[in-house]
């Protein structure tokens, strides 16, 4: 059985308190709350969104400016896995900012300041060789290492830098201050800097879930009668069939998000022929939406079958769709969280008698493109489905799908 059950810590969870002594002198001065707990009790706002260890960590790191904007942030109803990244971020940047210069991060920052953290963290392999002063210094690098914030040997991966400038960028507008980010110089640099860079982009997932990965997983999905394998099969099928959902998007799918829509054929060309059942899903707010857009996408057959089974069968009317259940195979009132859903996929995995370490949920994205460009769906119909902004992007999975195809790879036979 696919257990999925953490615990959670909840908005009010309860930090340290400071103890005062049993007895003090009347003369004794008032003893002052700890700035560090005091950011904890103030973080303790995101503990839906930051685990426990996170928050004691970015206590630390982050100034009560930080923690103010974070909060603001959170109330401002920003995407749970974007503040969470957000404050991951402010929080390494306070921490390298402090190695690198000995001062906190200053707002608003110079331009000076975003060119050494360029500088420090896309540099080349190459030239450190023959000038050890080349990249990030020995000294901050051992700093940030000792605080666990730095576990690359290396260059940072573009990805990486290109966020938390992103990120670095956003904190000064919500602070109502203008940063460096547009200036010439700052583009110039980060430009030369990824050219330099030798490290190749890492894979969300290393292997993509095409539908005959699919297909192993939902052959471990083997009791129609067990809440656990009806609701695994149903999201595996979801998630891909619906254009390869992230995750935060599967496990925040709510009932009211669903329409049952009249059944259509399984062959648009046979009008005739057999009916099979369709679902539109209203997305909401995503990653490249926002719930004005008000987008939507459809499933029909096998994978809209499974979810009105799925919610036939564990008598969910309203709420969460893929909701927790534990080890008694109680189903519980909670969502899954975006983590747990990663879980599911990889427990599938080892029951399939697949590496689950090469297979992560974002493979079900990059595996329905991957899919859509082997049996050569159109690329448009397929981004209009997973939903990409990207053409370069979409196209890529294309491009991989079909290069063993083509004459090009087999010149010498």
């Amino acid at each position: 059985m696919v257990v999925d059950e953490e615990p959670e810590i909840g908005l009010n969870a309860p930090s340290p308190l400071l103890s005062l002594p049993a007895a003090m002198p009347d003369t004794a001065p008032a003893l002052l709350p700890d700035p560090t707990l005091a950011r904890e009790r103030d973080l303790d706002a995101l503990a839906g969104l930051l685990p426990f260890d996170a928050r004691e960590r970015l206590a630390v790191l982050l100034t009560d400016e930080d923690a103010a904007t974070l909060k603001h942030l959170a109330r401002s109803g920003m995407g749970a896995n974007t503040l969470r990244a957000l404050a991951s971020d402010l929080g390494y940047l306070e921490a390298w900012c402090l190695a690198a210069t000995g001062h906190p991060l200053p707002w608003p920052a110079t331009e000076a300041l975003a060119l050494k953290f360029v500088a420090h963290h896309l540099w080349d392999p190459a030239e450190r060789e023959s000038d050890p002063r080349h990249g990030m210094p020995s000294a901050v690098e051992d700093e940030l290492r000792t605080r666990s914030l730095l576990r690359v040997a290396g260059p940072h991966a573009v990805s990486t830098v290109r966020r938390r400038l992103a990120h670095w960028s956003t904190l000064h507008r919500f602070r109502g201050a203008d940063g460096p980010f547009k200036a010439p110089r700052l583009r110039t640099a980060l430009s030369l800097a990824v050219r330099a860079n030798r490290r190749p982009r890492a894979r969300k997932s290393a292997r993509a879930v095409t539908a005959v990965v699919i297909e192993k997983l939902l052959a471990t999905c083997l009791y129609e009668h067990r809440l656990v394998d009806v609701r695994d099969r149903a999201l595996l099928l979801v998630a891909f069939a619906s254009g390869g959902r992230r995750r935060a998007e599967v496990a925040s799918l709510r009932v009211e998000d669903l329409v049952r829509e009249a059944a259509v054929p399984r062959n648009p060309a046979d009008p005739d022929g057999p009916m099979v059942a369709k679902l539109t899903i209203r997305l909401g707010r995503t990653k490249t939406t926002t719930a004005e857009d008000d987008a939507r996408v459809v499933v029909i057959g096998r994978a809209a079958t499974a979810l009105i089974d799925w919610l036939a069968l564990s008598r969910i009317e309203s709420g969460a769709v893929f909701r927790r259940i534990d080890r008694w195979g109680r189903l519980g009132a909670m969502a899954l969280d975006p983590q747990s859903v990663n879980a599911i996929l990889k427990a599938r995995c080892a029951r399939a008698g697949l590496d689950p370490a090469l297979f992560s949920a974002h493979g079900l994205r990059s595996g329905f493109m991957t899919e859509a460009g082997k049996q050569g769906v159109p690329l448009p119909e397929a981004m209009q489905l997973s939903q990409h902004r990207s053409v370069q992007q979409a196209a890529r999975y294309y491009n991989e799908a079909e290069i063993d195809q083509g004459k090009a790879v087999r010149l010498i036979g």
